[in-house]
């Protein structure tokens, strides 16, 4: 079989590592405060606001690519605003696949940290207080250090769901090399112009960074006790 064209590969391999990394980083600090709300909150809004970070789980992502492209385009109200700030238009471009990525890839990160918050339960919390610790270092102190597992697994799958997303990409960024191209929009190029070939390259690779993740998730689970 022959090799993709290294000059494109290499091309969608950086804009793919690129939004992966950036989604990653801003979904962990915008997670992390949503994450302990849910998890520590008592009012009737968290079911909401739960089911709607989970969306993306059940609903396809080019109906949720469409629903940002209309908001973000000319027409739409957020398009109209960056407009008015001489910002231009996200859609079909960098800022705005990590918009789109960033929707998409929640709940991969808010879940395990706020599953990982609810685990942690009420008793570190208060005996941190006894030492009158202030709520962020008894955050920074006990939290992170427990959750660190919870974390880690976070990062690794919002990485990995943004590696593979496609129809939000192609939906918001469209197909411009360099920019907007990730690897699963390569694939899709290939297969659509019939060479099976160059498609299988991408593909396996895609398939082995896949079962690499899923080997590493398996690694940070703890281990029963015999």
């Amino acid at each position: 079989m022959n090799p993709p064209d290294a000059q494109a590969m290499w091309q969608a391999v950086w804009v793919t590592v690129k939004l992966a990394s950036l989604t990653t980083v801003i979904l962990i600090l915008l997670g992390t405060p949503l994450a302990w709300w849910l998890a520590t909150t008592q009012s009737r809004l968290r079911g909401l606001v739960n089911a709607i970070v989970a969306l993306p789980l059940v609903l396809p992502p080019v109906v949720i690519g469409f629903y940002l492209l209309v908001l973000m385009g000319p027409k739409g109200p957020v398009g109209q605003f960056t407009q008015s700030l001489g910002l231009g238009l996200f859609p079909f471009t960098f800022s705005g696949l990590v918009i789109g990525s960033i929707f998409y890839s929640m709940p991969f990160v808010v879940q395990p940290l706020c599953n990982a918050f609810v685990a942690l339960g009420k008793a570190p919390l208060e005996a941190a207080a006894t030492l009158r610790a202030s709520p962020l270092d008894t955050f920074f102190s006990v939290v992170l250090p427990m959750c660190k597992p919870a974390y880690i697994a976070a990062a690794v799958m919002g990485f990995a769901h943004t590696v593979g997303e496609f129809g939000i990409v192609l939906m918001l960024g469209g197909n411009i090399p360099g920019q907007t191209r990730t690897l699963s929009v390569q694939i899709y190029d290939h297969v659509e112009a019939l060479e099976y070939a160059q498609a299988h390259w991408l593909a396996g690779a895609l398939m082995v960074f896949a079962f690499a993740v899923l080997l590493a998730l398996n690694a940070l689970q703890p281990r029963r006790a015999a």
